[in-house]
Order: structure tokens, then sequence, then C-alpha cells
């Protein structure tokens, strides 16, 4: 079996936004449109106010996922753009990925993580609510829409 690596990426990075585009075309086929159109700017991942992530198989780009800042207390990040490569699923990266960006998201004094997420999303549903991420009021961008889910946990 293959060792995950995870390594910071920028958010612009070619190898991110490959990833990022195959997170919207799985979004797009589950929701329909663009697959989300949550206004994202690649500065929000830059530290100390975010962090993006990549991991790799053999080398190959297959997972990604960032945090951003939310709120104004300083204590709050995002979970933005979690994605694994259907061929790495079932592998491990996704919880890898949450685990380091938890892990940068606290090592830059953030106290809590937030995501939405849709209820088509059964895989991930799953893998937040295993690691202990609990049903919170909805927010964001997508806050009124049918099917939205908002989840936290403390770090």
């Amino acid at each position: 079996m293959s060792e995950i690596e995870i390594r910071v990426r920028r958010f612009d990075a070619p190898e991110s936004q490959a990833l990022i585009r195959a997170a919207l075309a799985d979004l797009g086929q589950r929701y329909g449109g663009s697959g989300d159109d949550t206004p994202v700017d690649a500065a929000e991942f830059e530290p100390p106010a975010g962090t993006f992530l990549v991991a790799y198989l053999d080398g190959e780009p297959v997972g990604c996922g960032g945090w951003r800042s939310h709120g104004d207390d300083g204590g709050t990040a995002e979970l933005k753009r979690m994605y694994t490569a259907p061929a790495a699923r079932g592998r491990g990266v996704a919880r890898a990925v949450l685990a380091a960006v938890e892990r940068s998201a606290r090592d830059h004094g953030r106290k809590r993580m937030i995501l939405e997420c849709g209820d088509r999303q059964p895989e991930a549903i799953g893998m937040y609510t295993s690691a202990g991420y609990e049903r919170i009021p909805n927010f964001g961008f997508y806050r009124d829409a049918p099917g939205c889910l908002s989840y936290g946990r403390t770090l």
C-alpha cells in the first residue's frame, strides 16, 4: 500500500487547480450547474489566514482540502474544497487530508472548524460525522439552499 504524502500548496497552483476543477465537476454532476458558486479567493488560503493542502500517492496528486478564516473572532476556520480523485478513494486520503487541515488550522490558532456540505454527498457526510462533526445552523453562500447541511467541531 502506498503512503499518503500531504504537502502545502498554493490554492492557485496548477495541481491544486486541477483537483479543484475535478471537485467542482463532481459537485456539478451531483447538484447541476458549476458545482459550487461560493466566492473563493486564492489569497484566503495563504497563511496565517488559511492553508491549502494536496495529497499525493506515488507522487501523483490525488486529493486536496484547505481552510480559510471565518468570522471576525480569529478562532474559526472554514473547510473548503475537500476532494479525493475516484481512483484513490477508499485508501484513507480524505481522512488524512482532513486531519492535516485540522492540524494546520489548530497550529494557526483556530479553535473550531466549520463546513458546508450538500445532502447528495453521503460519503462526505459519513466521514465528517465519524470524525466528530455535528450539525450546526447553516451558514455561508448556500445557507438558504435546499439540501445545505452545515457541520462544525471543536479542534
